[in-house]
This record gives C-alpha cells, sequence and structure tokens, in this order.
C-alpha cells in the first residue's frame, strides 16, 4: 500500500506516519518545512517539499499533478486547511487515488461552529447557550444582558477563541477575531473529553473515547496528558451527531462534562485527525491504518473495543508549557516520569523526529513570548 500523508510538521501526522510504516506501508510525506519532523522519521519512504494549506491556494493543484505522476493508493490529510482544500478537488482526485472524505456540504458543517451548534440542538444534543452577533452592533447590543464569564469564537474551525468576563473584554474580543463571523457562548466549567470515530458513508467502524487530565493552554487547548476511557453516554452523543451528517472518514466531537450537571456539552467536531490521536494507537485503534484499509478495501469490520485506563503525555510542547504556566501541578509533572504505565510520543528506535521537536518547542517558545500569548494566549474565564 502507497499512501500520501500532508501537513509533515504536526505531530498527528508524525503518528500517522509511525503506526502506517510500522504495518508496513510505504508512506510519503507533503510539508511546506524542509526540516518537517515527519521528514526525518525512518517511516518516511519520501518527503515532498509543498505548498502550505492553510495560506496557498496552490496547494489542491499541487496534490492534483503528484498523484496523477505518482501511483497512490489512499491520500490522508491531516490538517483542517488540508482537508477543505482536498475535498475541492474530491472528484478530480478519484480516479487516481482514494479519498476517504465526506461531502463538501458536511466538511462545511462540521468546520462551522455556528451550524454545528445549531445541527446539535436540533437533534437533542446539548450545547452553551450561544448567540450569533453577526455584526458589532449586535455584539455591543447582547453584551450587557449576558452572564459571565464567556467565550468568544470564530465560527470557522481556525483556533480564535477569547475568553470575556465583562461586556468590555466581550467587545475586545469580538474585535479581535471580528473577520471571523464570532459566535458567543457561555462558559462551561469542567474536563475535556472526546468522542473519536471512523465511518464508512454514514456507518461507523471504529470508535475511541478519551478524557484529558492537562493541557495546553490550561485555559482549554490540545491535550498534554490524556486517558482513554469509555462511556456509552459520551458514545451515543457521538454517535447521534455523526450520524446525522452521514459521516465518512475520520472525525473528533468535542464535549465538556459539566461539572454543574454533568451533562456533556457539545464543543466543536473536527473533521479530521486530531492531536491525541497517538492515545488511540496506544489503546488499539489505529485509526491511520484502518482509515487506509477501509479506503482501498471498501470496508473494514468494526472496531468498537479497546483499552480503557491508557494514559499518553506529549511533553514537546504541551506538557512542558502546560507545568511551566501552571505551577502547581510541578510535583505532578515529575512523579509521573517514574509512571511506566504512561506512554509518550518517544520512540528511541525513531528518535530523529523527537529531537527535531524539542529544538522546535524552545523555538515555540521564544515565538509565543515575543508575541505575547504564552502564559494564557485566550485569557483567563473568572468564575
Amino acid at each position: 500500500m502507497r499512501v500520501l500523508i500532508t501537513d509533515g510538521n504536526f505531530k498527528h501526522t508524525l503518528a500517522s506516519v509511525r503506526s502506517l510504516g510500522k504495518r508496513g506501508v510505504n508512506v510519503t510525506v507533503l510539508s511546506d518545512l524542509r526540516l518537517s519532523v515527519s521528514f526525518h522519521s525512518k517511516y518516511c519512504s519520501k518527503g515532498i517539499f509543498a505548498p502550505n494549506p492553510e495560506h496557498d491556494t496552490t496547494f489542491p493543484e499541487f496534490v492534483y499533478d503528484l498523484v496523477k505522476r505518482e501511483q497512490f493508493d489512499a491520500i490522508l490529510p491531516i490538517s483542517y486547511a488540508a482537508v477543505v482544500q482536498i475535498s475541492q478537488i474530491q472528484e478530480r482526485l478519484e480516479p487516481y487515488v482514494r479519498v476517504p472524505l465526506p461531502d463538501k456540504a458536511s466538511i462545511d458543517l462540521a468546520g462551522n461552529k455556528d451550524k454545528t451548534m445549531q445541527l446539535a440542538e436540533s437533534i437533542g444534543i446539548a450545547i452553551p447557550k450561544t448567540f450569533y452577533p453577526q455584526s458589532r452592533e449586535n455584539a455591543e447590543r447582547i453584551a450587557d444582558s449576558l452572564s459571565y464569564p464567556v467565550v468568544v469564537k470564530g465560527a470557522r474551525e481556525n483556533g480564535n477563541v477569547g475568553y470575556a468576563n465583562s461586556p468590555e473584554e466581550l467587545m475586545l474580543q469580538y474585535e479581535k477575531i471580528s473577520a471571523f463571523s464570532p459566535i458567543v457562548q457561555e462558559y462551561i466549567p469542567g474536563g475535556g473529553y472526546g468522542f473519536f470515530a471512523l465511518y464508512n458513508h454514514g456507518e461507523a467502524r471504529a470508535i475511541f473515547m478519551h478524557r484529558r487530565l492537562r493541557e495546553y493552554p490550561v485555559t482549554g487547548g490540545p491535550s498534554a496528558l490524556a486517558e482513554s476511557i469509555y462511556d456509552p453516554v459520551l458514545m451515543e452523543r457521538g454517535l447521534k451527531l455523526l450520524d446525522s451528517l452521514k459521516w465518512h472518514g475520520v472525525a473528533m466531537v468535542e464535549f465538556k462534562k459539566d461539572e454543574r450537571t454533568g451533562e456533556y456539552v457539545l464543543m466543536e467536531i473536527n473533521p479530521k485527525f486530531w492531536g491525541s490521536l497517538e492515545l488511540a494507537i496506544a489503546s488499539g485503534v489505529n485509526f491511520p491504518y484502518l482509515t487506509c484499509r477501509m479506503a482501498c478495501e471498501g470496508d473494514i469490520e468494526p472496531v468498537f473495543s479497546y483499552k480503557t485506563g491508557v494514559k499518553f503525555r506529549w511533553l514537546f510542547p504541551q506538557d512542558i508549557f502546560h507545568a511551566v504556566t501552571n505551577p502547581g501541578i510541578l510535583p505532578h509533572f515529575f512523579s509521573d516520569f517514574a509512571d511506566r504505565t504512561i506512554h509518550y510520543d518517544i520512540d528511541s528506535h525513531d528518535i530523529v523526529p523527537n529531537i527535531l521537536q524539542i529544538g522546535m518547542t524552545v523555538g515555540e517558545f521564544a515565538l509565543r513570548i515575543k508575541q505575547g500569548r504564552f502564559w494564557r494566549p485566550h485569557g483567563r474565564p473568572l468564575l
């Protein structure tokens, strides 16, 4: 099997490359960075310098020309930007390569938080109280009537988010991301939970669930330490939402468990592979390999069971950054090194990518300090 993977510098791209390479899959990786961590994995058969799908509109044609020249069995877009750009040419690609993606309408709905929230509410899934200002004037109109803190998010799947503890802070946050059609939501206190699935044209073929134990930023962000769990209520919520979209391929449905009520409240759908992918693989659900097999063979046997209680830790940079910005957990940060049950993304048999990650962590720290977005980049909700 020959597989093409995008976004070579992402940690979950490296996880995919390793998981496929260990299965004997020939893996070609695209990246706009010549020092991309996945390029330097021994499981990467070939690295190709390519346009950045986040910023470069020539990316789809680059991919199209490449798959016409070379014989790939499947393509795995990793980032949301790559998913969107490849979905635009999916019909043109399909004569040459399998593309395990849903249709553009489903991707658009899942990638837009306003549409996602409206769909979830219509099928009985709990969401935060949500407001859709659509203009600065409307935001000002509702600001004085809200209970604080609130969360201001760009509707598009782009990471733009900020906390506001007053009407004045709300308007400041709104202005920061006004170009991304912000929505305003109540702040839900509680831990982060994820439901992950692989679908085959509307039918679930693999599932997984986890809870976040540490994350960066500490107010909400990618996992620094997470644990595999199984919760039938969480599963029912995730399946209900993806079933309604007749999903195809992989997706993550993110929830918070409201500490006031114990109810799972929807945060968003990520219509792509996710940052904590390695935990699922370590727990027995090899999503990259299952996705490629499903794409190439037409279907797979369902994978609905896995190991629970498995913990995975991402040191570079998430857990280090979490510890620096949340010194109270330093005793746990250090004692966790003695816990033999915790898995890491450090592979002694494929160490060069991890060495590169150390250098990139230093660079990321310096950049975040310079840009003033290291300590509490989204602000701090005051309860």
